[in-house]
């Protein structure tokens, strides 16, 4: 069974879509019942939303596209030689997409909430990523952020790599894998920046905010978000490359 590259595109922007209502939506409304506070059950409930919508995304979208929903794993996979460079742009172009679309819609449903909700929803970028400085709210410093994003990105593209190979045998639970990895890094990353480790999950609500200045700060600071990801990732991807099983010698 073949799918046409549309039908590809189209699954990577239905997932990248679902990704972000998912963890975009409960950042965003978990504010309102917790008054704005990030405590512990708040993040967990952020991380289980996101775990919980990439599964379901993962099984519904995976055999079509690959379930990738983030630039970082697609880069990650053409690094490893896994994935044509010809489809590398248009699938990041429907994840970018697919997100906007989704934080569009939080950010109506937001604006209809109750009396100040929404201002406090602008100020917070619409639960963007960031680090100190620019008014963002975050305490730690840039190079902090940096090598978060890096490691834990890392982390998760290289159980993506290894959990999808033809010769490993549990390759049918590779979606429970990945999201479990991602419901591990969430747990360590929110607290530190928000969590990104997904170029398109800190874009989408950033490119939003910009069109309000007191959310602007976001938009400034998500190149960090980009590069970190995209290197965590290349650098998975040579691991991988490094430990592919080679042929028995004679």
């Amino acid at each position: 069974m073949t799918w046409t590259s549309g039908q590809k595109y189209l699954a990577e922007f239905l997932g990248t879509f679902g990704l972000l209502a998912a963890v975009g939506g409960a950042a965003v409304f978990s504010g309102l019942v917790e008054g704005g506070a990030l405590d512990s059950a708040r993040t967990v409930l952020i991380a289980a939303a996101l775990g919980f919508g990439v599964l379901g995304m993962a099984y519904a979208f995976g055999d079509v596209s690959g379930g990738h929903f983030n630039p970082a794993i697609t880069i990650g996979f053409w690094a490893s030689g896994r994935f044509p460079a010809r489809d590398v742009v248009p699938y990041i172009l429907a994840q970018v997409l697919g997100g906007i679309t989704a934080m569009g819609i939080i950010a109506a449903i937001a604006y209809g909430g109750p009396s100040g909700f929404f201002s406090s929803v602008q100020a917070g970028a619409l639960a963007s990523q960031g680090y100190s400085g620019n008014g963002s709210g975050y305490l730690y410093s840039a190079t902090a952020v940096f090598l978060l994003e890096a490691l834990f990105t890392f982390f998760l593209v290289v159980v993506a790599l290894f959990s999808t190979r033809g010769e490993n045998s549990s390759k049918n639970l590779a979606a429970i894998a990945i999201t479990m990895t991602l419901f591990m890094t969430n747990l360590v990353a929110i607290p530190v920046d928000g969590a990104s480790i997904n170029p398109a999950r800190s874009f989408a609500p950033a490119i939003l905010s910009a069109f309000w200045s007191s959310g602007r700060w976001a938009i400034e600071q998500d190149w960090i978000f980009w590069v970190a990801p995209i290197v965590g990732g290349i650098i998975a991807a040579v691991v991988e490359r490094a430990l592919r099983p080679r042929p028995h010698s004679a």
